[in-house]
């Protein structure tokens, strides 16, 4: 018997044999060690100018007959209220860097037309800005996070932009944001000081970076009411070295976290990335495994920052993540059209355990995108609306919001694809405000059952609830012609024997317990 240690956070070691008799695996939660909070932005989500998400998904204008408020479109608002989205990251992404605030403010028929040089050369026409992406996060009751232009900006745009947003001084800036119908500030806490800047961000190498970042930061001010929780532009996945330099070079005070930027791609090649419905159990396997690099990712940065800043001070902000494929076949590939199937809520579902358990350092999380875009949880046409199944998973995981994060130890089986394999599952848990715990399952493998055998240190429970995700296939969808192929359902596959908790999770599965 092989074993294979992985560190998943303080607390927590998963130990995954290379094969069991049975398809067993045991769970151990530590109740009186809990003194980490996940926090609730870590279920953030990221929308950009880019293809649908924006227009024809959020904004469909205020002379449109589908329901809006404003042009804002009320059912995707609803849904994303309905499973407590705590933060939206906006305008990009690439776009960020080419976007000038002020073309997107006062009197619609005044705003400039621009081309969005980022995606696809389309036109921009502007309606939707500041003013209108603040009202969208007071609809859904989430708060905003503002990517700044670093790249073609200038340090005085940006201040002014914060001045704009933040400020309830009197100035002639404040005073133009009152002419367009705002009196009072927003008061946005968190500023991205630019996006990917190694990239589509500027191309810069680290040191530049640092260099412009200091600069930059410096002039960001906080104002009465509104400190600032300043963003660098983080590595680029295993980029040990990118985040080694900001770390020295950045004062700490001048950051309040920063960004890492990692996706999951099927295929793990950029240039054929797979279809995100037409795929094998092969591309199967190679998507989880992929997914679940994200803890390594994790662990290989966090190890820098704790070098420089060992009392973690200084935040980790995942800030675009999720499953990229190939773009659906006669849709523009420029807009990043792709459906969502169950596949990709196991691995959204496996990061987000991922993420819960280094809630000591992640402190912050976007997925990409929110409509219309990469892994999305809605898809529009037209007047019709589909969630997709990673939009469930947000929807069952909301309880960790907030919550304290539980150590636990996990003993799992492995799911073997050829001469390769990884866990078959995977797990995180939490105590809310209440005393009630959650504990969210997920199991990879697609053709086993696994019975877990669960025990408690620290607390005594009487009753188990639960809901589960799952489907015929992995490669199920939800469509607009069949939008419930896949939705939450009651769970019954949990009961408490003596004082352990057994459950029957199902291949492919999703599953969130509560005990009390």
């Amino acid at each position: 018997m092989r074993i294979k240690l992985f560190m998943m956070s303080v607390g927590m070691i998963l130990f995954s044999p290379m094969a069991f008799s049975q398809p067993t695996a045991t769970l151990n939660v530590n109740v009186n060690a809990g003194k980490e909070i996940i926090s609730k932005d870590i279920y953030g989500m990221f929308s950009e100018h880019l293809g649908r998400d924006i227009y024809d998904g959020f904004w469909v204008g205020k002379d449109s007959k589908i329901p809006n408020k404003d042009g804002i479109r009320l059912d995707i608002v609803k849904a994303l209220k309905d499973i407590k989205v705590p933060l939206m990251r906006w305008p990009g992404g690439c776009f960020a860097d080419q976007y000038h605030w002020m073309d997107g403010i006062g009197p619609m028929n005044k705003r400039p037309e621009t081309v969005n040089m980022s995606w696809g050369g389309v036109s921009e026409n502007n309606e939707f800005g500041t003013h209108e992406f603040m009202q969208l996060c007071d609809l859904i009751g989430c708060q905003a996070y503002i990517a700044g232009n670093m790249g073609s900006g200038t340090v005085k745009e940006m201040a002014e932009w914060i001045e704009y947003v933040n400020s309830p001084l009197e100035s002639s800036v404040t005073k133009m944001r009152k002419e367009n119908g705002r009196e009072k500030p927003w008061y946005v806490p968190y500023w991205g000081v630019g996006n990917e800047s190694w990239g589509c961000g500027g191309n810069m190498t680290p040191e530049q970076y640092t260099d412009m970042y200091r600069r930059y930061a410096t002039f960001c001010h906080s104002y009465p009411g509104a400190p600032l929780k300043k963003i660098a532009s983080g590595p680029n996945g295993d980029d040990a070295h990118w985040m080694e330099v900001m770390m020295k070079n950045i004062p700490h005070n001048l950051m309040w976290g920063v960004s890492l930027h990692y996706y999951t791609i099927p295929t793990g090649n950029w240039g054929a990335k797979g279809s995100a419905t037409d795929f094998d159990e092969n591309q199967y396997f190679s998507t989880m495994k992929n997914a679940l690099h994200m803890d390594n990712v994790i662990n290989n940065q966090v190890a820098v920052m704790d070098k420089y800043d060992p009392k973690n001070k200084v935040a980790l902000a995942v800030d675009e993540w999720g499953v990229w494929t190939d773009a659906e076949p006669g849709t523009n590939p420029a807009f990043l059209y792709q459906q969502n199937s169950l596949r990709d809520a196991l691995a959204a579902a496996s990061t987000l355990n991922i993420f819960n358990n280094h809630s000591d350092r992640v402190k912050m999380a976007n997925l990409a995108q929110t409509v219309n875009v990469l892994q999305a949880l809605v898809l529009t046409k037209g007047a019709q609306m589909v969630l997709t199944p990673t939009y469930f998973v947000f929807g069952m995981y909301k309880v960790h919001q907030d919550a304290t994060l539980l150590p636990i130890r996990l003993v799992s089986p492995d799911y073997v694809s050829g001469n390769d394999y990884i866990p078959a599952v995977n797990a995180s848990a939490s105590k809310d405000s209440t005393g009630a715990i959650h504990i969210s399952l997920v199991n990879i493998d697609p053709l086993k059952t696994i019975t877990i055998r669960t025990t408690f240190e620290g607390s005594s429970w009487k009753n188990v609830t639960g809901k589960v995700l799952t489907s015929d296939k992995f490669n199920d969808v939800n469509t607009f012609e069949n939008p419930d192929k896949i939705k939450v359902a009651a769970f019954s596959g949990a009961k408490k024997d003596k004082d352990e908790l057994v459950v029957t999770l199902p291949p492919k599965s999703v599953v969130v317990l509560e005990l009390k």
